[in-house]
């Protein structure tokens, strides 16, 4: 096992830009997952580790852990807690970092069956983590994530407890296209709305697959996703509160979706 000091070393500077460049994790396709739990997620879920950095008090507190962990890396190397430090996207790094290959996407058909969610520009790390959680447990068929923040984001990745890895995931810029084709594949869209005049979601009839649409924190859906929608739909409230976080929408229209 190397042992890298420097913070110059082209490896600690390349897996730096990654923590904190959507842009670049995109061009290299690979992002970084960081903590012992999350690195070991991802080798269980047959994510592709290109390459592990750990530290020496980390290599003695997660002896036990780490052994399926470097075999499932291609390069291990141990740092100093400076460097982790330099590294890290949290204040107090547990030393155990892995370089991982973004998986490809998971689906490009839909069951018509299915249940599913799209989010359209969602910006929040934490919401969009948290909305994947979710959606893994309870059994969600996929999730579209349209623009937005990156589901690779290191926030996002903590807040997801490794879900990314293992539910099946489309992205992107603009979910237009992606719509349109689970419409012709049979499925009915929705979008959600904090609107009265929508359809109270325990009202929803629903007899085929679905997607249902999330919209963005401040501005929910955009007016060109609204209007291929087939029908809108809202989550009754009986507060004086307008709206809810996305997170939280998203759990109670996910558990709606998924009740028998």
């Amino acid at each position: 096992m190397q042992f890298l000091s420097s913070k110059s070393n082209p490896k600690i500077k390349q897996t730096a830009r990654l923590v904190a460049s959507s842009a670049e994790r995109k061009a290299c396709s690979v992002f970084v997952a960081e903590g012992v739990r999350l690195c070991l997620d991802a080798a269980k879920s047959g994510i592709a580790i290109v390459e592990t950095f750990v530290t020496s008090s980390a290599l003695e507190k997660y002896a036990a852990d780490l052994t399926l962990l470097f075999d499932s890396s291609e390069a291990v190397y141990e740092i100093s807690d400076y460097l982790a430090a330099a590294i890290s996207d949290t204040q107090h790094p547990q030393g155990v970092f892995s370089v991982c290959r973004m998986p490809s996407e998971s689906f490009s058909s839909f069951s018509e069956e299915g249940v599913y969610l799209a989010l359209d520009r969602i910006q929040t790390p934490d919401n969009l983590g948290a909305i994947s959680r979710t959606a893994e447990a309870l059994g969600l068929n996929g999730l579209l994530v349209g623009g937005g923040c990156d589901p690779f984001h290191p926030k996002a990745l903590r807040a997801s407890m490794g879900a990314f890895f293992r539910l099946p995931l489309y992205r992107s810029e603009d979910l237009t296209q992606p719509l349109l084709h689970a419409q012709s594949d049979g499925l009915s869209l929705l979008a959600s709305v904090p609107d009265e005049t929508a359809i109270p979601l325990p009202s929803l009839s629903r007899k085929k697959g679905v997607i249902c649409v999330v919209g963005n924190e401040g501005n929910g859906i955009s007016t060109q996703i609204l209007s291929i929608c087939d029908q809108k739909v809202t989550i009754p409230m009986l507060g004086r509160a307008e709206s809810l976080n996305a997170a939280a929408a998203a759990a109670i229209i996910m558990w709606e979706l998924m009740r028998p």
